[in-house]
């Protein structure tokens, strides 16, 4: 049972380490705001579910928060860069559990050369205005 409702947990759920992470950059509530009715745990369980399973958003299980508000959340969440702070800290907090420093020293950079024009290869089209120049026009003989 999930710790805080009366409901089995799904497999997308948190195990308290993003959880944590997000609340230390919660985005505060701004002042005149209705009260919050969902844990801020359940709203990030909500969203994690939908980005797990690849739910559309409406098709959320009813014992999760509404999705609107789980959307929401999930809007202002990007716009105001907490899953990058998320995902900053929880790469800091991995990279100590291994034993290294919390920011990287040395990067990789792996560069290839292509070809990027439109259109390549067969996919040329034909031209009938085109004057052709060369060998393979010249009379034969």
């Amino acid at each position: 049972m999930h710790p805080s409702t009366n409901r089995k947990a799904y497999a997308s759920e948190t195990l308290g380490c993003a959880v944590g992470t997000t609340g230390a950059y919660n985005p505060t509530s701004r002042a005149g705001a209705p009260n919050l009715t969902y844990e801020r745990r359940e709203i990030v369980n909500a969203i994690l579910y939908v980005l797990r399973s690849g739910c559309p958003w409406r098709l959320l299980p009813h014992d999760l928060p509404a999705w609107g508000t789980v959307y929401w959340y999930f809007r202002r969440f990007r716009r105001e860069g907490v899953w990058d702070l998320v995902l900053y800290a929880l790469r800091r907090q991995v990279r100590q559990q291994l034993g290294r420093d919390q920011e990287p020293s040395a990067v990789v950079i792996d560069s290839q050369s292509i070809k990027t024009g439109a259109v390549r290869g067969p996919e040329n089209g034909y031209d009938a205005g085109k004057k052709g120049v060369g060998s393979h026009l010249a009379p034969p003989g």
